[in-house]
């Protein structure tokens, strides 16, 4: 199947239109959209654009709520509960990390935890957004079951991913974003979408055996094995269990079920980097940091070291300039 190339204002204005089609205000659709193509930008087409038809059918069958009224509860001097009245997840957790950064530059460190949320996309473009505001980050969030934990022959935690982002000066930020999962169930899907072939160590089929066809998968592996399967643990006590919401099997799937809400949680954690030693101090470590790994010889087959985000970050260069491929079905829905 080929792709269409799509400059990115286009491809922000499709996702809008879509979404505003949907009885999305005009301003969450925004959001919407620029964490959509944010991912697109980067390279990670699971949680791009592709997500939009998704979201649209949930809030035709009322699984999203298009104009929520969010709502937040002080929980000490560094910690807030956040309410997301079950709209978009985007738009929740972007209003609750600014809640977040500010806490950070308040207190030092600060804390929200998110509920009745839904999907919300790259977790990269929060922990960007935080950067941009000079803040240390952790964002993760559980979904649905997914992988099968370490041993096990059915899936119980979802891919549970987590993000972290650093704050640099004469460098872009350090952005760590990954599943729990050897993949995000979204790369899955985009190899459905392509008719391409997966790695033999993304996912089982009903029996448990390693499959290359992405329609065959039936569950996801967690990343290295029983360090992957403790990771996702962390993010559901984190997210789940610490906020009295979901947790494993209990969490609503994506996929299947769109006429109820899905009442995810998201928890983020932030820091002013200032706490311990100077702000300007720490961003010159950063920056020394990231010199210093650039200038490790590199590997057979490799052109040099990068630091984890930075090749999203380079691809995203390129395709600012060039435009996003976006598979010709996914294009045809946006224009249709």
């Amino acid at each position: 199947m080929s792709d269409v190339i799509v400059k990115k204002d286009e491809l922000k204005s499709l996702v809008i239109n879509k979404l505003t089609e949907a009885k999305v205000n005009e301003d969450h659709a925004e959001v919407v959209a620029d964490v959509l193509v944010h991912a697109d930008l980067r390279g990670v087409s699971s949680h791009g654009v592709l997500r939009t038809e998704h979201y649209v059918k949930r809030l035709g069958e009322g699984g999203m709520n298009p104009n929520p009224v969010f709502h937040t509860e002080q929980k000490g001097s560094s910690a807030i509960l956040f309410d997301g009245d079950n709209g978009m997840g985007h738009v929740i957790t972007k209003e609750a990390m600014d809640h977040a950064i500010q806490l950070a530059k308040d207190n030092g460190i600060g804390i929200v935890g998110v509920v009745n949320s839904s999907h919300c996309g790259a977790l990269s473009y929060f922990a960007q957004q935080a950067a941009g505001q000079d803040t240390i980050s952790m964002i993760m969030t559980h979904t649905d079951r997914a992988v099968v934990p370490f041993g096990g022959a059915d899936s119980y935690f979802g891919t549970n991913p987590i993000a972290y982002g650093f704050p640099a000066n004469k460098h872009r930020p350090v952005i760590l974003d990954m599943a729990t999962s050897n993949v995000a169930l979204g790369k899955v899907l985009h190899a459905r979408e392509t008719g391409k072939d997966i790695p033999n160590n993304w996912g089982v089929d009903e029996n448990g055996a390693p499959v290359t066809d992405p329609n065959l998968v039936k569950h996801l592996l967690p990343i290295s094995g029983p360090k992957g399967y403790g990771l996702a643990l962390v993010v559901d006590v984190l997210t789940g269990v610490l906020t009295g919401f979901s947790f494993g099997p209990g969490i609503s799937t994506m996929y299947g079920d769109y006429k109820n809400y899905r009442r995810l949680s998201h928890t983020i954690i932030t820091i002013n980097p200032g706490l311990f030693i100077d702000k300007n101090e720490f961003m010159q470590n950063m920056d020394n940091m990231i010199d210093e790994l650039h200038e490790v010889k590199p590997a057979e087959g490799f052109d040099s070291v990068l630091v984890p985000g930075e090749p999203e970050q380079l691809k995203e260069e390129v395709r600012q300039k060039e435009g996003i491929p976006v598979p010709e079905s996914i294009y045809n829905y946006l224009t249709s």
